[in-house]
């Protein structure tokens, strides 16, 4: 099998026709990436995250094992019984994953002599190897997970490309397009909707186009306030440089840890601090994106143009299709003065909703503000080391207090986590109507410890699932945008449509529990997580595939939106035209056949790509 790992020098200039300013004339930024080349050396390679970070069982009692996240290095006994009781687990029957596929079991890379010779002369890093190849033909879907523990891809990519500049780009573009190629960019490897698998019915040869390498931040602008990334940054560690310099993005999606920028822009991605900083599209000035027919950019930097349509909407979201985006310019604030979090406790589900539609008429959302229906309150508060409900969510507070004078029940409350960041004093005043606000449905604080460690254990549920699958139970998260007047009934709606699909399939063991993330003027974002007991039934993730489908059209006929930031990938097409009209379809197809006549970057998202 021939690799080679040849690197080559790109300027830091960016060639481009928008006019720059850097940082007091510095060159670009070298960022020491927290995820290697090499990605197997830290990530799991049939998992989530940092091989060192993990869910396991020692001695009938769940641990999450590093040091990396604040629930690291303990012994986690209520989420045990919690496992137990909900899901019927055995935690004494583990389920063994496969193997890593040894080096001669991978199928053989699909490339011509003369294809070979035409990449490895671009002086561009490449690699045919089959582990590289592996870890880059997958995201994070249900499907994706338990293909790599259970069996193999039909399709994997037959070379990987990291191109370190925009100017290598625009060389594999050019090559792949002359030479009848696929090219699939892949950022952070983090989708969850398919969109970096393969065709198992393309013959061409595949190339995966890892922007990795692309990682520097070019340059900042002080007085604009905006900075140019190349792509490939991934979001802790543009974060973490940029707040040296005494700045943030403000974009932390649930994967910040693991995705790129352009993947953020290519996905239309949204932030769990989105109130403060805004979306991807609020925060995008500017981005260059490479097609077959040139680069598609706009040639000035300015905060709005009035010039037809704004070709920016074209790039976000097209989701490899179209191109590949390589350099990003960014909104950026000063570091906030003060960061605070804070918690409210209600009674129940729909208490808690209006306590967020007040806020959101009231325009005073903090940075994040997020809503735990009841069984995923109580699914959070077993993950702790400390015994009892009660442990740590009332924060000073009496359960007597709570269940005999206010009348709360521990099976209906929910809470509400909350992060404000800003100046001291708008932070405070910020506090007071919430919390007033709050009062007046029921809802009782709980303190900015609960808060906090609500807020950072979304970094660590993604962990969960694999666990789940060492010991027969599936779990998946979906998403959606609803109107507020529709947010209660959707997700009523979708949890009894999930429910009694389980019970036509004798699935007994089974959770279905939902969270809001987000929130508009409009209407509010709320994720869903689905897991059941796998054991004794054939084809699970055929069966979890089709009950989150007919949830899905649950969620679309209950007045729903196919996504809000996940984007649509492959997994999601079908229902597509009807979110928007024929025309809407013609409409991308022509943008496609006209920036990639070829079908060069024959991803399959969106739309079924022509053969």
């Amino acid at each position: 099998m021939r690799s080679n790992l040849k690197s080559n020098v790109c300027s830091n200039k960016t060639n481009s026709p928008v006019p720059v300013k850097n940082d007091k004339n510095q060159d670009a930024i070298i960022v020491n990436s927290a995820i290697p080349k090499n990605r197997e050396e830290i990530l799991k390679w049939n998992g989530w995250g940092y091989k060192d970070s993990q869910f396991t069982v020692k001695d009938g009692i769940i641990h999450f094992t590093g040091s990396r996240y604040p629930i690291g290095e303990l012994s986690l006994p209520y989420f045990t019984q919690w496992v137990k009781d909900v899901f019927d687990a055995d935690l004494t029957k583990f389920h063994k994953p496969q193997d890593m596929p040894q080096e001669e079991t991978y199928p053989p890379p699909k490339i011509t002599e003369e294809n070979y010779t035409l990449l490895s002369n671009l002086d561009i890093a490449f690699s045919t190897k089959g582990v590289d190849r592996l870890f880059r033909a997958h995201g994070h879907t249900l499907h994706d997970i338990y293909t790599l523990r259970e069996s193999f891809f039909e399709r994997i990519p037959d070379i990987i490309l990291w191109p370190k500049c925009h100017n290598d780009v625009v060389k594999i573009v050019n090559v792949a397009n002359e030479c009848g190629m696929v090219i699939i960019p892949f950022g952070g490897g983090t989708s969850v909707t398919g969109s970096v698998l393969c065709s198992k019915t393309e013959a061409r040869t595949i190339i995966s186009l890892d922007t990795s390498q692309m990682n520097r931040i070019l340059w900042v602008d002080r007085d604009n306030l905006v900075v140019c990334c190349e792509s490939g940054i991934i979001g802790q560690d543009l974060e973490r440089e940029i707040k040296k310099l005494g700045y943030t993005v403000g974009h932390e999606p649930d994967s910040y840890e693991f995705s790129s920028l352009g993947g953020w822009v290519a996905t239309r991605a949204s932030g769990m601090k989105k109130n403060t900083y805004g979306n991807i599209e609020d925060l995008l000035v500017h981005v260059r994106m490479v097609t077959t027919k040139g680069v598609l950019e706009k040639n000035c930097q300015v905060p709005r143009m009035s010039c037809g349509p704004d070709f920016n909407q074209v790039i976000l979201g097209s989701e490899g299709c179209l191109g590949v985006v390589t350099e990003v310019i960014l909104k950026i604030r000063p570091l906030p003065k003060t960061k605070r979090y804070g918690s409210v406790i209600f009674p129940d589900f729909e208490s808690g909703l209006k306590c967020m539609r007040e806020v959101a008429k009231q325009r005073c959302q903090p940075a994040s503000i997020r809503l735990m229906d009841n069984e995923q309150f109580k699914f959070g508060q077993s993950l702790r080391p400390t015994p009892g409900y009660f442990g740590l969510i009332l924060d000073g507070l009496k359960k007597l207090y709570i269940t005999k004078i206010k009348g709360f029940n521990v099976n209906s409350m929910c809470v509400m986590t909350l992060l404000f960041e800003g100046d001291t004093k708008e932070v405070e005043a910020q506090e007071k109507k919430i919390y007033e606000i709050a009062g007046q449905v029921g809802g009782i604080p709980a303190g900015q410890i609960n808060g906090e460690r609500g807020y950072m254990l979304t970094f660590v549920i993604a962990y969960i699932r694999d666990l789940g699958l060492e010991y027969y139970i599936l779990s998946e998260s979906f998403e959606t945008s609803v109107p507020w007047d529709r947010a209660i009934s959707l997700c009523r709606n979708v949890k009894y449509v999930i429910g009694e699909e389980c019970r036509k399939r004798n699935i007994r063991h089974f959770m279905i529990c939902s969270r809001i993330t987000q929130t508009y003027d409009a209407g509010c974002v709320i994720y869903f997580y689905f897991a059941y007991n796998y054991r004794n039934t054939n084809n699970p993730v055929e069966v979890y595939e089709y009950i989150e489908d007919k949830a899905r059209d649950e969620i679309i006929a209950s007045g729903g939106s196919l996504s809000h930031h996940h984007g649509i990938g492959k997994i999601r097409m079908k229902w597509y035209p009807a979110t928007v009209s024929e025309v809407g379809v013609n409409l991308f197809k022509a943008a496609k056949e006209e920036l990639d006549p070829n079908n060069v970057f024959a991803s399959g998202n969106i739309v079924k790509s022509k053969l």
